[in-house]
């Protein structure tokens, strides 16, 4: 990766209200991660956001090359031939001869072919670096889901863990009090049966939280260890209609498809030139030497000269007159793909408002939810401590408890569960209105991988041995990385706790 192709760290975090990215090099893994840190990894090691970086600096290399054939063309040829038989009664045939001829062609007029190609590889440069910041947002997206995965399968691990602890010293209890005769063996076999369940729930909480953990480390490059809470998402919009609004001049999709449809419409403009004349104009020159094999003298007796030069200067007019309709074809052709562009600009556009209102909509939906589920949480916990104080005297069974235990359990993990969709489409809100980018979030500790600055540095270059150096590997490996496994910190708080 060249140098001039980052641009200096922005200092200001905006999108976490001033909450700076971590550096990209965090210390030792038995510090804790936090959702900044787990980003900024990604946005330095994501293959995908590696490989997306890599396709748009190939896609630059569109304008230079639709350059070139407007530029000067300089060609040289060298030629050794030697004769092995030459013609016993031929006086002027060498017996070898060394020829050297150059050649300088210069495009006067293309009919306009170079200048809307040009324009066209422009446009499609502009699109590349829109598709790229979708990328990243995509990428973002993903990271911040793997994340809160995490966090809430640990969340749903511990209540399973802490529903078994329960269950084991219910059933205990249970069979103390039947055998002092105090319940019966269907009280016994009921605890019974419910830990069982129990533990069943907990493996498939353990096997969920292992699947999260390995999409975390597919996506960050990084096993996640003791992940913070998230910060809290600013400047989100006040109503759907805000969001949409933004999103129309702000999504990388919506400005990527804008830009295609321009391409298109240049691209008519190469076909056009395809029936229009075309001019250049050509220097060239030659030298031949026979190497003193050129036998025969002339009419003054003097013997034939051993070199020869010469040089041409002219002009090329190519007037093309019936090309079998092919030039129209194409004209038509591209306009054709233009009125396909444009209706893929307006297919974009549609997803891009569904996707902001719909993503707005699960937002709001969960903060409600959240808000039920939390007042369900307290009522269920003190309904919980009702029943085991109304089985204490007799009033409630011990089926009663169980089913209380189980209601708590499920509204607890209701509400882990919705506090993770909750700021995951708070997230996608802000990626559909372009505002959850690699530019808006501020990272520090390392550079932003600035698109348009490879752009600058290829768009004029014309020499023809000014390669790069050797493609390397940009995103690392997880090869080392060990298997993700269920374990949860002890002692770790659930969210909201």
């Amino acid at each position: 990766m060249h140098d001039i192709q980052i641009r200096p760290p922005i200092r200001r975090a905006r999108l976490f209200g001033g909450l700076a990215f971590g550096a990209l090099m965090l210390a030792s893994q038995a510090q804790a991660e936090t959702l900044q840190g787990a980003l900024a990894k990604a946005y330095e090691n994501n293959p995908t956001l590696t490989a997306a970086r890599a396709g748009q600096r190939a896609n630059d290399e569109n304008v230079p090359i639709q350059k070139s054939y407007g530029l000067p063309n300089l060609g040289g040829q060298v030629d050794y031939q030697e004769n092995i038989v030459v013609p016993g009664n031929s006086f002027t045939s060498p017996g070898r001869v060394l020829s050297a001829t150059g050649q300088f062609s210069v495009p006067i007029y293309q009919g306009g072919a170079v200048r809307n190609a040009v324009k066209a590889a422009k446009f499609r440069v502009e699109a590349g670096q829109a598709d790229l910041r979708a990328t990243e947002a995509s990428i973002f997206s993903q990271v911040v889901g793997a994340y809160m995965d995490v966090i809430r399968d640990q969340a749903i691990v511990q209540l399973n863990q802490k529903n078994v602890s329960v269950l084991r010293t219910n059933l205990q209890a249970t069979s103390d009090r039947f055998e002092i005769g105090d319940l019966t063996r269907t009280d016994v076999a009921q605890s019974e049966a419910r830990l069982a369940l129990a533990e069943g729930d907990l493996r498939t909480a353990e096997a969920n939280l292992i699947a999260s953990r390995e999409s975390y480390i597919r996506l960050v490059g990084d096993a996640p260890v003791d992940l913070e809470s998230p910060p809290t998402l600013p400047n989100l919009p006040a109503s759907a209609e805000d969001a949409v609004a933004i999103a129309l001049t702000s999504n990388p999709d919506i400005e990527a498809a804008n830009q295609i449809v321009s391409a298109n419409r240049a691209d008519i403009g190469v076909a056009r030139a395809s029936r229009m004349p075309k001019l250049s104009g050509t220097v060239g020159g030659g030298y031949s030497d026979y190497l003193g094999s050129l036998r025969g003298t002339d009419q003054t007796g003097a013997r034939f000269a051993q070199t020869t030069t010469s040089a041409q200067a002219g002009l090329s007019l190519t007037v093309p007159l019936f090309q079998g309709g092919r030039p129209a074809a194409q004209v038509r052709q591209a306009q054709s793909r233009t009125s396909q562009a444009i209706e893929n600009y307006v297919e974009t556009e549609r997803g891009v408002i569904a996707q902001t209102r719909g993503a707005y909509a699960a937002w709001q939906a969960n903060e409600r939810i959240i808000a039920a589920t939390q007042q369900a949480v307290g009522a269920n916990a003190l309904s919980l401590e009702g029943v085991r104080a109304e089985n204490s005297v007799g009033t409630r069974s011990i089926l009663d408890i169980l089913n209380a235990e189980q209601e708590y359990l499920n509204t607890q993990v209701q509400l882990v569960s919705a506090r993770r969709n909750s700021y995951v489409a708070a997230f996608s809100v802000l990626a559909a209105m372009g505002k959850a980018e690699a530019r808006d979030l501020g990272i520090e500790g390392g550079a932003l991988y600035d698109p348009a600055a490879n752009y600058e540095r290829v768009r004029g270059k014309i020499f023809d041995w000014d390669d790069d150096p050797k493609p390397q590997q940009q995103s690392t490996d997880t090869r080392n990385i060990p298997a993700a496994n269920a374990n949860v910190p002890a002692g770790e708080p659930l969210p909201g706790q």
